[in-house]
């Protein structure tokens, strides 16, 4: 459904990325957190940092992984 309708998956839980992969799609992008601390004031102050860097990358299709200090970026299909 959020390749069909143009949008990013946003998720904690680490098993969508497999799923991800699996298909061999190229689309629909997924960012995935990693946080220690999985509060919503701390979740959205890391995404307020990372979002515009990501924003060029998401169109294209990926993966990307935000922890608390870096975010990794994998192409799709991966």
């Amino acid at each position: 459904m959020a390749s069909q309708l143009g949008r990013v998956v946003l998720t904690q839980d680490l098993g969508f990325s497999g799923i991800l992969a699996k298909a061999g799609l190229s689309k629909p992008s997924l960012v995935s957190l990693r946080l220690s601390d999985p509060r919503v004031a701390n979740v959205n102050r890391r995404l307020q940092q990372v979002l515009s860097t990501l924003e060029e990358d998401v169109a294209e299709g990926i993966i990307a992984t935000v922890e608390d200090d870096k975010v990794r970026i994998r192409r799709l299909p991966v």
